[in-house]
C-alpha cells in the first residue's frame, strides 16, 4: 500500500513537472508572436484543454500557469516588470472580440463554453480584473449587437454566480451603450428578450441593484424603464427564470445577485412618485442667471418624471402579478413556507429608504406622492405574505411600518388576519388563493324578545374569486 502511494505521488509530481515545463515552453513560443496571433493561441489552448479535462472529469480544474496565460496573452498584463506588454490596437482589439464571437457561437459543448468563458472573465482578484472586466463588457455588447445567444448564455450564468459588485459594472456597460451613447439604439438591445430570456432575467436583476433610486443620478433611464416594463408586462415570467431553473441550495452565495429581480422592482414601484417628487425641490434664487438654469432643469426632471409615473404603475401591476404566481412554483419545487424570494431584511431597507424620503421632502408637498407609495407598499406586502414570497409575520412588520406617516391601506393590511394553505401543498397549476377569506355562511341574528320573529334566510354561499372570472363590484356603505 504504502508503495502504491509512493508510485502516484511520484506520478502526480512528474505530470505537475511537465505540465510546468509544457506551459513554460509556451510561453516562450507565445512571447516570439504578434499579440493578435498570441491572444488566438491561447484560446486555442483553452479549447483543447477543457475539452480533454471534460473527458475525464465532470469538475475540470484550472491551473494557475493556465489563468496566467489568459492574463498574459489576452489581457496583456505582463508576468515581469523588465518585459513590456503587447498591447492591441483599436483594430486589433475589434478582430478579437470577433475571433471569441465565432469561437463561443460555433462551439456546440455548452459546457466547454461556460469553463472558457469562466476562465476568461471570472474576476481574480489582482490587477488584471480591470482590463478582463472592460474585455467582458465589450464581447457582451457585441453579442447584443449580432444577437449571438451562445454568449448571451455564457453571460447569464456569470451574472448569477459572480460579485453583484462586478455584475452592475457590467450592466452600466450595456446601459451606456444602448440607452446613452447612440439615440434608438435600445431597439437593439429590445431585440434579446425573444432570443435569451434567461439573459433577460439576470440583466433586469443587475439594473435594479444599480438604479436604486437613492440619488437623481441613479433613477433609470426612460428608454431603460419603458424597455423593461414591456418586457415584463408581456412575460412577467421572465423574471422567474433564473428561480425556476436553479437548484435551491441551503446557503446562496454571499454577495451576488438575487435569484428574481423582484425586491429591486418593489423598491422601483414603492419609491418612485417621493424620488421623482425629490427632482422638483425648488433652487435657492440669488438674482442670477444660473438660478434660472437651474430652476428649468428641475422643471424637466420634473416633467420626465411625470411622463415616468404611467409606466411605474404598468410595472407595479405585472409585479403583483408576478407575487401571485409564486405561491405556485414554490409549492412544486417544495420550497412553500420555507423558502422566500422577499427577505425580511429587504423590506427593512425599503422602509428606512421610504422613510428617509419622506422626511426629506416636505408632507405638505407630498401628501399624494406619499400616499401614493404607501399604498404600494401595503399592496406588495399583502399579497407577498399571501403568496409565501415574503415570510414574515404583522409582528414582525407592525413596529417596523410604525415610522411611516398614517396610510389606511397600510393599517388594514398589518392588522386583518391572512389565510394561507399549510406549508407544502400541492396547489393546481393556475390556482391562486383567495387573500381575504369571506364566511361560508352568515348565522342568523337573535330574535328581539319586543318584536315578532323574523323569517330566517338561507345561508348564502361564499363568493370565491377565481382567475378569469367576473365578479359583481358591491361599494361597501
Amino acid at each position: 500500500m504504502e508503495q502504491q502511494i509512493q508510485r502516484r505521488t511520484k506520478r502526480n509530481s512528474d505530470n505537475n513537472k511537465y505540465s510546468k515545463d509544457a506551459m513554460s515552453d509556451m510561453r516562450h513560443s507565445l512571447l516570439r508572436r504578434d499579440a493578435l496571433s498570441a491572444a488566438k493561441e491561447v484560446l486555442y489552448h483553452l479549447d483543447i484543454y477543457f475539452s480533454s479535462q471534460l473527458q475525464n472529469a465532470s469538475v475540470p480544474s484550472v491551473e494557475k500557469g493556465t489563468i496566467e496565460l489568459v492574463e498574459e496573452f489576452i489581457f496583456h498584463v505582463p508576468k515581469e516588470r523588465n518585459i513590456q506588454p503587447k498591447r492591441l490596437n483599436s483594430l486589433q482589439e475589434l478582430q478579437l472580440l470577433e475571433i471569441m464571437c465565432s469561437y463561443f457561437q460555433e462551439q456546440s459543448k455548452d459546457a466547454v463554453r461556460q469553463i472558457i468563458f469562466s476562465t476568461l472573465f471570472s474576476p481574480q482578484g489582482n490587477k488584471a480584473d480591470d482590463s478582463r472586466l472592460a474585455m467582458l463588457g465589450k464581447l457582451v455588447s457585441m453579442a447584443v449587437a449580432v444577437c449571438r445567444v451562445p454568449i448571451l448564455e455564457c453571460a447569464a450564468s456569470w451574472l448569477q454566480r459572480t460579485h453583484a459588485v462586478y455584475c452592475v459594472r457590467l450592466a452600466r456597460v450595456l446601459v451606456d451603450d444602448y440607452c446613452s451613447l447612440v439615440p434608438m439604439s435600445i431597439q437593439t438591445l429590445k431585440q434579446i428578450f425573444s432570443a435569451s430570456p434567461r439573459f433577460c432575467c439576470q440583466f433586469i436583476t443587475a439594473v435594479t441593484a444599480l438604479y436604486d433610486l437613492s440619488t437623481d443620478d441613479l433613477i433609470p433611464p426612460h428608454d431603460l424603464l419603458e424597455m423593461i416594463v414591456d418586457w415584463i408586462f408581456e412575460d412577467p415570467r421572465l423574471t422567474l427564470v433564473t428561480f425556476l431553473n436553479t437548484p435551491i441550495v441551503a446557503n446562496l452565495p454571499l454577495g451576488c445577485l438575487e435569484l428574481t429581480p423582484l425586491a429591486g422592482l418593489v423598491r422601483w414601484c414603492v419609491e418612485s412618485p417621493l424620488s421623482y417628487k425629490r427632482n422638483r425641490k425648488p433652487s435657492l434664487s440669488n438674482g442670477h442667471g444660473a438660478s434660472s438654469k437651474l430652476s428649468s432643469e428641475g422643471m424637466g426632471k420634473a416633467r420626465r418624471g411625470d411622463s415616468q409615473q404611467p409606466l411605474y404603475s404598468k410595472l407595479h401591476l405585472s409585479v403583483l402579478q408576478i407575487l401571485m404566481m409564486v405561491q405556485v412554483h414554490l409549492a412544486e419545487k417544495d420550497l412553500y413556507g420555507c423558502f422566500g424570494l422577499l427577505m425580511f431584511e429587504h423590506v427593512v431597507q425599503l422602509v428606512e429608504e421610504l422613510s428617509r424620503l419622506v422626511e426629506e421632502l416636505n408632507p405638505l408637498n407630498t401628501a399624494r406622492e406619499t400616499e401614493l407609495s404607501l399604498d404600494r407598499l401595503a399592496q406588495s406586502l399583502q399579497v407577498a405574505m399571501a403568496s409565501g414570497a415574503l415570510l414574515c409575520s404583522r409582528e414582525d412588520l407592525r413596529p417596523l411600518c410604525s415610522r411611516l406617516p398614517h396610510n389606511n391601506l397600510l393599517q388594514l393590511v398589518l392588522s386583518g388576519p391572512v389565510q394561507q394553505p399549510a406549508p407544502h401543498t400541492a396547489l393546481p397549476p393556475g390556482f391562486y388563493p383567495h387573500i381575504h377569506t369571506p364566511p361560508l355562511s352568515y348565522p342568523a341574528l337573535p330574535v328581539h324578545p319586543t318584536h315578532p320573529a323574523l323569517p330566517v334566510h338561507s345561508t348564502h354561499p361564499a363568493q370565491i374569486f377565481l382567475p378569469g372570472m367576473a365578479f359583481p363590484y358591491r361599494p361597501i356603505r
